[in-house]
């Protein structure tokens, strides 16, 4: 058995490397954690990392939320310059949004909250690179979920043949 200042001295070294190696430090978290040494494990920062996956989870379904409802702003409030980039888009994001709701069920139940804090910047999106005035776009999100997610959702005028 070590002694607890041996085993002090670990997790401060320990501590260490995941300020100046992150990569190592999850290398060395991995091993432990295969060979069950848990009286050697980084708690603290392991704990901090985990907490930080799922934030990171519900951010990417923030950032895709937000550019899908930029561009079906877009969509709709300049009809005369949609493009098959903007569908595409669109599509790859629907895409996208379902594949991380899979993967993660448990977002599904912070999609609405999701959409609110997601709007603002889809609205900031639309407003640059449409050049319309920000107030062209409504301030709180007209758009339901099940609208947003359906592919058959394209506000304003239907998708033109030209474009599918």
């Amino acid at each position: 058995m070590q002694t607890p200042h041996i085993e002090e001295s670990r997790l401060q070294e320990s501590e260490n490397l995941y300020e100046s190696d992150f990569y190592a430090w999850t290398q060395q978290q991995v091993d432990l954690l295969l060979h069950q040494q848990w009286n050697q494990l980084d708690v603290v920062n392991l704990v901090e990392e985990i907490l930080s996956l799922g934030r990171r989870e519900r951010q990417e379904l923030r950032n895709r939320l937000g550019i899908l409802l930029g561009n079906l702003l877009k969509w709709e409030y300049q009809p005369n310059k949609r493009s098959r980039s903007w569908l595409a888009t669109i599509r790859i994001q629907r895409r996208d949004i379902l594949k991380l709701l899979n993967d993660n069920p448990s977002l599904q139940s912070y999609v609405v909250e999701a959409i609110t804090a997601a709007y603002q910047n889809g609205r900031d999106l639309a407003a640059g690179e449409t050049n319309l005035p920000f107030a062209t776009f409504p301030e709180q999100c007209l758009y339901l979920w099940e609208d947003v997610m359906s592919n058959s959702f394209y506000p304003g005028l239907p998708v033109s043949d030209d474009l599918k």
